[in-house]
């Protein structure tokens, strides 16, 4: 599928949690993180945290450890691990950090399926200590939208992504994602585009009072079982829709066996369960 790029949010959306709240909660310094809310952003409480971790003695690898616990449901791995042997580009965009995010999907062996991360970098410095930088530099200057918070809009995040693939034709977009950022990211969606936005959550009340805003189809989701069918009926119904252009006439197995689709990705197809499209 190298027409079809699957872009995910990362927290509530591949893992069933926050990330940040996760570490903060379980190496016992939530008191602290609670102290700061009202006082700092998010992104800067983070890098505050990190640096209180490393006074209390705690390591980058009891950091690794922490994060190696964060609920991530198998049906999610098995979705994005299929999705990309269909050939499909998976990208990220989170206001999460680019090592909890790394460490989380190295873990559960799907981190090279995802060609880009585009997320809050974090690095070790000398003195062992995790640091934790915003993706926009909003000490400088704004990004100018009232959606998303100052480190990072997801809606010029999303128009890099469309600028960066276009250049090798259209491209399908897909995004899945759950928060009020990913509401602004759908709003850079286009007709033919498909959002996949978690029920009852934020981005849901989002397009249930703005539903002429969102221009490209909506397929919701409550659990990873639900994702996982949803975006597999989608690259389904997309792989039906390239094959038909392709040949009106032939049947749908014997495309697969004289057409461009690798190996690898006809076995992902045949393996995943016969689903019906989302409702």
């Amino acid at each position: 599928m190298a027409g079809m790029v699957v872009i995910f949010d990362f927290d509530k959306t591949i893992i069933d949690c926050d990330s940040d709240n996760w570490v903060v909660e379980e190496l016992g310094i939530n008191h602290l993180f609670t102290q700061l809310l009202h006082k700092l952003p998010w992104n800067s409480i983070m890098d505050r945290m990190m640096t209180e971790l490393n006074h209390r003695g705690k390591t980058i690898e009891d950091i690794e450890e922490c994060l190696k616990k964060v609920p991530l449901h198998p049906s999610i791995a098995s979705a994005i691990e299929s999705v990309h042997a269909l050939g499909c580009d998976l990208r990220i965009v989170s206001d999460a950090n680019v090592f909890f995010i790394e460490t989380i999907l190295k873990h559960h062996g799907i981190l090279d399926c995802f060609s880009e991360i585009n997320t809050n970098p974090g690095f070790v410095d000398e003195q062992g200590r995790l640091r934790i930088l915003p993706y926009y530099d909003f000490s400088s200057s704004s990004h100018g939208c009232n959606i998303c918070p100052s480190n990072m809009c997801k809606g010029l995040v999303m128009e890099k992504i469309r600028a960066s693939v276009s250049a090798d034709g259209k491209k399908q977009l897909v995004y899945v994602g759950d928060g009020t950022p990913d509401f602004c990211a759908g709003l850079k969606l286009e007709e033919g585009d498909v959002l996949m936005p978690r029920k009852d959550f934020p981005i849901c009340d989002l397009i249930s009072a703005n539903p002429l805003l969102i221009k490209a189809k909506i397929h919701e989701w409550s659990n990873w079982d639900e994702l996982g069918t949803n975006l597999l009926s989608t690259v389904n119904n997309a792989l039906i829709d390239e094959s038909a252009k392709t040949d009106r006439l032939v049947p749908l197995d014997c495309k697969y066996q004289n057409s461009s689709i690798s190996v690898t990705a006809h076995e992902a197809l045949q393996k995943a369960l016969p689903v019906s499209p989302p409702h």
